[in-house]
């Protein structure tokens, strides 16, 4: 899929689900346990429910317990961005969309090997494509 231009992406965020848009946009988190793609096991990827960018391969999904969708590495090094979040008493690094912007969720370094990572992302902002149904 190609980039979409910056007026595509604003043409979707205006179609986006308001959970979408508040998540996203809003830098907000949806309640742990809540999304369907948490319990997800299927082959597949996961793309920026925003501009359709690939995220995350389903192999590198794991169950982390925490409530959220969480991966141990992003399906490409130049798929997510990264910045300090300072809204809790430590920071955090948030990471987003590097084709949108749209904020993902967050990365730990409580992760599994091999790369000792947790992604740990907010189901709202990810469309899962099965493996049997992708082009």
């Amino acid at each position: 899929m190609s980039t979409p231009t910056p007026e595509e992406i604003e043409r979707r965020k205006a179609a986006a689900a308001p959970e979408v848009r508040r998540i996203a946009f809003g830098e907000a988190t949806e309640p742990p346990f809540s999304h369907p793609l948490n319990a997800e096991k299927r082959a597949g990827r996961y793309a920026c429910a925003v501009c359709g960018a690939a995220l995350f391969d389903a192999a590198a999904k794991y169950d982390s317990g925490s409530g959220w969708p969480s991966f141990f590495r992003p399906a490409s090094e130049t798929a997510l961005g990264r910045k300090t979040d300072y809204k809790l008493l430590s920071p955090r690094i948030e990471v987003h969309c590097a084709s949108c912007k749209a904020h993902l969720g967050h990365v730990f370094e409580d992760g599994p090997p091999p790369t000792g990572l947790r992604y740990c992302i907010n189901g709202a902002v990810l469309d899962f494509r099965p493996a049997d149904e992708q082009d």
